[in-house]
């Protein structure tokens, strides 16, 4: 089997970009959200997305997005993927899609059962889906809180467009996720910071190192 992809969210500086691409990750995530402390203006993302390297793929994290505001990240940043992580509906999802001509990643909080019955909905419209951790009432961000959901939910789970675990996932619970799951790819944020907003290169590369030795790791 391949190596567990890992998609580190929330870069802000250009050793950020440096240490995600030498850690071997396969995603890198820019966050177009002015709530966040991991948010970035469009001409800072441009020269973050410009010193990727080939292979690095780059994903645009908004929440809610107006046209306006993706026609400048379009116009200005080089995505790879357009991630939507607010309540947009299966049909912006669609809109967005065929757009901008970018793959896209819808984000679903998931907190208990019945959530996932969202899940079924947007595997129709979304290139990929990012089953995250559904924010507690009232919190700012809609991702990045450094929150798990009971990974036994979706334990087994299947759907027919790739997706993606996120919410929670540090270097020392990421194995235990995949064996708990069976997902091919991870996602995380505040789980390699030091501060809000300040990703460790140390953590990252044990993140991802944990993430690609849970591949040996028997499914639960």
């Amino acid at each position: 089997m391949a190596d567990v992809r890992v998609k580190i969210c929330g870069l802000t500086r250009p050793e950020d970009v440096d240490a995600v691409a030498e850690a071997g990750a396969s995603y890198a995530g820019l966050v177009f959200f002015p709530k966040s402390p991991r948010h970035v203006t469009v001409a800072a993302a441009r020269d973050l997305a410009l010193r990727a390297p080939v292979g690095l793929a780059k994903v645009g994290l908004v929440v809610n997005p107006s046209d306006a505001l993706l026609d400048e990240i379009i116009a200005q940043v080089p995505l790879d993927m357009i991630q939507l992580h607010g309540t947009e509906p299966p049909e912006r999802v669609a809109e967005v899609r065929a757009r901008y001509g970018l793959p896209v990643m819808k984000a679903v909080g998931v907190a208990e059962a019945a959530d996932l019955d969202k899940l079924d909905v947007y595997q129709r419209v979304a290139d990929q889906i990012l089953v995250d951790a559904k924010p507690p009432k009232g919190a700012d961000l809609p991702g990045g809180n450094g929150l798990a959901f009971d990974w036994r939910l979706i334990a087994g789970r299947r759907w027919s467009r790739p997706w993606m675990l996120a919410g929670g996932l540090t270097p020392q619970n990421v194995a235990r996720a995949v064996a708990m799951t069976g997902v091919a790819q991870v996602d995380v944020s505040s789980g390699v910071e030091r501060a809000p907003g300040v990703k460790e290169a140390a953590l990252i590369r044990g993140f991802v190192s944990a993430a690609k030795v849970a591949e040996a790791v028997p499914r639960l």
